[in-house]
This record gives C-alpha cells, sequence and structure tokens, in this order.
C-alpha cells in the first residue's frame, strides 16, 4: 500500500487505482478491509493505511477499480465515561461511501457494547460484525449529463411538490413493474405526465440518503420509511435502485435528468443533524466508531453521552471543523456530481448550534453564504430543533426560506372555525412580513405549507379529529396531537353525503388558500389524490399501501385533482398571486392601495373588526395595477385585480362588493374555479354576494 494523499476525502478512484482518506483524530491505528462479495463473511484483503497527516488516515491502492467493496477498523482507547468508543472488533462504513454496496443487517455483533451486559454500554465486545456490517463501494465518476443544466427557477414562479421517492410509483398501474417503487420509477413518464399536467415546478424528495431501518423497527416487522436516520451523506439509498446497491448512483442520475428534461427542478430532504447511529446505547456502524468524540456533540454534563437537539440520541458536532467540512463536502457533492437544484433541510436549527446554544451567526452558515456553489441553490430551513430555544421561525439568514409553521397553524385553524385566528391568517395569506421582511427576505422565505409528510394528509385533516396511529406499534402515543382538524361530523370514512360534501368543501378552500398566498406554496405529493393516511399523522414507518400512493380514482377524487390542476394554472398565470415585494397597505399618491381588506358590510376592515374574536369572514382586494415588481427586462409587472372572499363560518355571508377598479369593466366575474361557492357568475360593484358557509371565492376585475 502505497502513502497516499490526506485529500480529498473517502475512496477516489483516479482510472490507476483508489486513494482512501478518514479522519479520525483521536484514533490509534486504521485498517482498511476489502471484501470480494457482499455476502462474504469476513475481508479478503486487510491493510493498515500507511499515513496520518494530522488527523487524516490515508493510503493507495493501485490496481482497485470501481465496485470494490470495503470498510474500515479503527483502533483507539475505549473509555465510554469519556466519550471514546473505539472497537476494532466493528468494520465501519466510510462516511464519504459513495456507494453502499451491502446493506446492514442487523445480529448484536454490531454493538460495541455486549448488549445483554448488566453495564450495557461500559462493557466491551469482542464480536467481530464483518458478516453483517454496512459496506462501502468505490464509485467510477463516468455518466452522461448531456446538456443537463440548473433549471433556476425563480423563487416566485416556485411550486414545490413533496413526495416520497417509491410512494409515488409503488402502485401506479402504467409504470413499469419493474420500475414501481425506485429512482426510475419516479422519473417514468406515468409520473412525469401526471406532474407535468399538475403544473407543479419543483420536485422535494424525502431524505434519499443511505438510511438506517431502526432494528426495533425491522423486528415489528415495520422499516423507517421515511427515512430520517442517516447512514452515509453521500450514498443514496440503495432500495430505491433497480439493479442492486450500486446501481444507486447511476438510477439516481438518470432520475435527475429526466426530471429536469421535464422542467422540474430536484430539492432533497437533508439530515445532517443526526444520524441512524441513535443514542449511546445505538449500534457501531461508522462514525461511533471511526471517533465518537470528534463527529458527535457530547452532553454539557458527561461525556458517556450524547446532546440531542433532534429526539433521536444523537447530535452531529457542527462545531468541529472537520464535521463541518463533511456537511459541506456532502451538500456540493450533491450540487456538483449528482445536479439537484437544492436542498431542505431536517430540524436547521441543530445546525446553527456551534456549541449548544442557537447562533444564526455560526460558522454553518457564514460557510454557505460565501461558498459559490451552495449559495445559488435553493436552501430551505425546516427553522426549529427540539431543544431549548430550538423555535427559529423566521429568524434564519437572508439567504434561506423556511418551512412556515405558523402559515400552516393559522390556515388549519381559520379554516377549522376557531376563534381569534382572523388577524394572523390575514398575515400569513399576505406573505408573513412580520417574519421576513425585518432580516430584508422577500415573501418566497415563507414556503407555505397546509400539509407535509409529517403529519395528516389534506383528506385526513378534513376527516379525522384525533390521530390514529395503532398501526405503529406505539399505542397511538406518537405523532402530535395538536392537528387543528376536523371530521364535519364523523371520525373516518362515510358514505354520508353532507358530511362528504363538508370534506370536500374544506379541502377546495384549503387549497385555494395556499395556492392563492403571497409567499412559494408546498403541496404535499398525493394531496391532489384525495390520499388518506387512515388518520395516521406519524406514518414514518409504514412502507405499505398506508403512504403508498393510490392511483386508482373515483369521480369524486378526479374532480378534486382537475380543481387542483386548474387551480395551479390560475396561480401560475397571475402575479397578483407571487409578488416579488410584501404588500403595504399603504396609500400611494392616488389613494390606491395594493391590498384593502374587505368587510362585508361593504367597507374596509377596522382595527375592531381584527379584534372580534367572531372574526370568520372578510376579504382581500389585491390590486393588479400596484404590484410594485418588474420583469427582468425592467418593465412594470401589471395583472387583473382580484377580490379573495373567505368565509370560515357555519352560515353564508353576504358581501356587499366594493367598485372595480377604474379602466375594469364594471363588474367582477366569479372564476369559474369558484362557481359553487357563489350563486351567480357575476356581480356588479356594490351589489350583495352571498358566500356558503366554509367556503372562499375569487372574484375578477379585468385589465
Amino acid at each position: 500500500m502505497r502513502p497516499g494523499k490526506p485529500y480529498p476525502m473517502g475512496a477516489l478512484w483516479d482510472g490507476l487505482g483508489v486513494n482512501f482518506a478518514l479522519y479520525s483524530p483521536h484514533a490509534e491505528k486504521v485498517e482498511l478491509v476489502l471484501f470480494d462479495h457482499a455476502d462474504d463473511r469476513a475481508p479478503s484483503q486487510t491493510y493498515e493505511l500507511p499515513e496520518r497527516t494530522g488527523p487524516i488516515w490515508h493510503g493507495y491502492l493501485p490496481n482497485l477499480r470501481p465496485g470494490q467493496l470495503y470498510g474500515y477498523r479503527v483502533y483507539g482507547p475505549y473509555r465510554p465515561e469519556k466519550g471514546h468508543r473505539f472497537n476494532p472488533n466493528k468494520v465501519l462504513l466510510d462516511p464519504y461511501a459513495r456507494a453502499i454496496g451491502r446493506p446492514l443487517r442487523w445480529d448484536d455483533s454490531l454493538y460495541g457494547y455486549r448488549p445483554t451486559d448488566p453495564r450495557a454500554d461500559l462493557s466491551f465486545s469482542e464480536e467481530d460484525s464483518a458478516p453483517y456490517a454496512p459496506l462501502g463501494a468505490v464509485v467510477g465518476s463516468g455518466f452522461a449529463w448531456d446538456n443537463d443544466q440548473p433549471l433556476c427557477i425563480p423563487w416566485e414562479e416556485t411550486i414545490i411538490y413533496e413526495t416520497h421517492v417509491k410512494g409515488i410509483s409503488r402502485l401506479h398501474p402504467e409504470v413499469p413493474e419493474a420500475l414501481r417503487g425506485t429512482y426510475l420509477g419516479l422519473a417514468s413518464e406515468p409520473i412525469l405526465d401526471h406532474l407535468g399536467r399538475l403544473g407543479v415546478t419543483t420536485v422535494q424528495l424525502l431524505p434519499i440518503h443511505a438510511k438506517v431501518n431502526e432494528r426495533h423497527l425491522v423486528e415489528a416487522g415495520l422499516a423507517n420509511y421515511w427515512g430520517y436516520s442517516t447512514l452515509g451523506y453521500f450514498a443514496p439509498e440503495p432500495s430505491y435502485s433497480t439493479n442492486g446497491p450500486i446501481t444507486a448512483v447511476q438510477d439516481f442520475k438518470m432520475m435527475v435528468r429526466a426530471l429536469h428534461a421535464a422542467g422540474f427542478e430536484v430539492i432533497i430532504d437533508v439530515v445532517y443533524n443526526h444520524t441512524g447511529e441513535g443514542s449511546h446505547l445505538g449500534p457501531t456502524l461508522s462514525f461511533r466508531g471511526i471517533d465518537n468524540k470528534a463527529y458527535y456533540k457530547e452532553s454539557e454534563t458527561n461525556g458517556r453521552f450524547l446532546a440531542d437537539f433532534t429526539g433521536t440520541g444523537n447530535t452531529l458536532n457542527v462545531g468541529n471543523p472537520h464535521v463541518l467540512q463533511l456537511i459541506m463536502d456532502s451538500l456540493r457533492y450533491w450540487v456538483q456530481e449528482m445536479h439537484v437544484d437544492g436542498f431542505r433541510f431536517d430540524l436547521a436549527a441543530a445546525l446553527a448550534r456551534d456549541l449548544y446554544e442557537i447562533n444564526m451567526l455560526s460558522a454553518f452558515f457564514q460557510v454557505i453564504q460565501q461558498d459559490p456553489v451552495l449559495s445559488q441553490v435553493k436552501l430551505i430551513a425546516e427553522p426549529w430543533d427540539v431543544g431549548h430555544g430550538g423555535y427559529q421561525v423566521g429568524e434564519f439568514p437572508w439567504l434561506w426560506a423556511e418551512w412556515n409553521g405558523k402559515y400552516r397553524d393559522a390556515v388549519r385553524r381559520f379554516w377549522r372555525g376557531d376563534a381569534g385566528v382572523g388577524g394572523e391568517f390575514a398575515t400569513r395569506i399576505a406573505g408573513s412580513s412580520d417574519l421576513y421582511e425585518h432580516s430584508g427576505r422577500k415573501p418566497f422565505a415563507s414556503i407555505n405549507f397546509v400539509t407535509a409528510h409529517d403529519g395528516f394528509t389534506l383528506e385526513d385533516l378534513v376527516s379525522y379529529e384525533k390521530k390514529h396511529n395503532e398501526a405503529n406499534l406505539e399505542e397511538n402515543r406518537d405523532g402530535t396531537d395538536a392537528n387543528y382538524s376536523i371530521n364535519c361530523g364523523v371520525e373516518g370514512p362515510t358514505d354520508e353525503p353532507e358530511i362528504m360534501a363538508c370534506r370536500e368543501t374544506l379541502k377546495r378552500s384549503l387549497v385555494s388558500t395556499l395556492l392563492l398566498s403571497q409567499g412559494a406554496p408546498m403541496l404535499l405529493g398525493g394531496d391532489e389524490l384525495s390520499r388518506t393516511q387512515g388518520g395516521n399523522n406519524n406514518a414514518y414507518c409504514q412502507d405499505n399501501e398506508v403512504t403508498w400512493y393510490d392511483w386508482n380514482l373515483d369521480d369524486r377524487k378526479k374532480r378534486f385533482l382537475e380543481f387542483v390542476r386548474r387551480l395551479i394554472a390560475f396561480r401560475k398565470a397571475h402575479p397578483n398571486f407571487r409578488r416579488h415585494r410584501f404588500l403595504t397597505g399603504k396609500a400611494d399618491a392616488s389613494g390606491v392601495k395594493d391590498v384593502t381588506w374587505w368587510s362585508p358590510e361593504g367597507r374596509e376592515m377596522t382595527d375592531a373588526d381584527w379584534r372580534a374574536p367572531d372574526l370568520h369572514a372578510f376579504g382581500m382586494l389585491l390590486r393588479g395595477d400596484r404590484i410594485a415588481d418588474r420583469d427582468a427586462q425592467g418593465h412594470p409587472i401589471t395583472d387583473d385585480t382580484f377580490l379573495l372572499l373567505f368565509n370560515a363560518g357555519d352560515a353564508t355571508v353576504s358581501f356587499t362588493l366594493p367598485n372595480a377598479p377604474a379602466g375594469s369593466p364594471r363588474i367582477w366575474e366569479v372564476m369559474p374555479e369558484f362557481f359553487e361557492s357563489l350563486p351567480l357568475p357575476d356581480f356588479a360593484p356594490e351589489e350583495a354576494a352571498p358566500l356558503k358557509a366554509h367556503r372562499m371565492a375569487v372574484l375578477q376585475a379585468r385589465r
């Protein structure tokens, strides 16, 4: 074995051989182990890495080729009370492995301690994990990207579709059977056609990094379906490939290329806050055995335990510059080599903890802001974690967009009929300037969503008042109780016409609000198909028909799908709903406001109106001739004027309509999508428009 080089990290094939480099500052010796076949119970060759440069161990082997399976054994102190958990009996996955050559197979030998020992993690296991440990695979660099380029869809034009790689195609009857539930299934013609006809611009994938299926789930016949349990930050999840684990890299690239060619951006959900190794009682698969004390953040009070800002037992130590480098190298790899267009960061507040407190000036944000690659892609934060002070909605740096949890809750509560939320509802649909304007951000910093993978689907949001998670085998204790949902009179499935009509009405009001709010909308995949999870609001472990999309649509579901398609097309046709600047509500020199909040009584809303606890109905007048935006050529952007009417109450409300803008026909036309909400297709100014209960309507004054 030759000395090799300390950079780049991981296993790099140069056409003649492979350079191996591993970060482990506290190790005393590192061995590279090579396997000939995935089912081998022991390595065929073992080499000691001959060189150490600073904290990097490295070596070079000539004549190795892509496809070679490998792992490490790392020697060092085993002192759990001091945070050191080295155990050379454990074969370890390279944190920089570009592919998984063999997924893990659960066995007691995967633990660094003896699981049956009364002293638990303080004991030392001498069992060899070689037959069961996950292995990395050397990857070649060739792929024909052709002319694939980033699509760079502007934020104000972005409509996000959050989906699971497997779930979207697993049951689709027109997807070739061999492709269902795979990367290539997502890229198949039937799925691309559906997304194209739907009109979304950006596909956001639940985690595709190689994952750990936790042992207790496997033994219970369940699985970590969502994938928020990362094993490796460079390797795509092998179970979504079509021909074994090593082809996952090629399949993922083919998927991205096909999505780009069809006009869709690709955002991936990434989990850099914790790994699948769990707490101090978890298995020793990679980071823990390579250097537990370096990769993970220790408890403030006891080095034996790990800090936990995620609820999963461990937190990566982003305050360590080498761990920060790992994250940055991973992000750049997925942009430059895998061609993704952006990232959604799970529990992103944890990444702001250089030490233990939240710091929005932390090194993580500074490094991303100055990076010429990462600063140019879409960055979305889930702006909270479970630690002290972890709820950070509205506090991320200007480069970032955020999942707006306050938007979700306000919209749900308003349409459920809760008292005292009308004012916040108005603030949220206007772009949440209270959260984002102070830092110089735009309305699209708010990722608006009503439903997401975590929680009820849209169908379940109007069908269940309580969670029903019994299938998760946790006695219904898991998942949030704060769903702000409604069932319209019956819990769960029913054939009662009045109840079904109520649910369909609320679904239309919720999705209409989402797609006509200022900000960037995110639609949960399958909501357009009226997908149900049977009231399960935490279906992370359900890799089955509970979460897979059902493509057999009856007439009711087909009508709703068509409604969503038309609504998305309506949003895309009108810049009034996707402004680049926040609404002000202030009159210009001619006395005209960009937005006017309208009382059903035929006047502007007053402060007293907003304070009324029983406020369930009002209007929003958006002037299309007062859009303070310009196009790429610098020309002013104008649009028709729209009047949005909301009635979340239980009875019909009669709205006295305002005057139409000067220069427009003196008539308010009801948009066809909302004909069911009002009795007539058009109304004159100052005429009374009776809006039915639980409904929304949009009226247009044409230019």
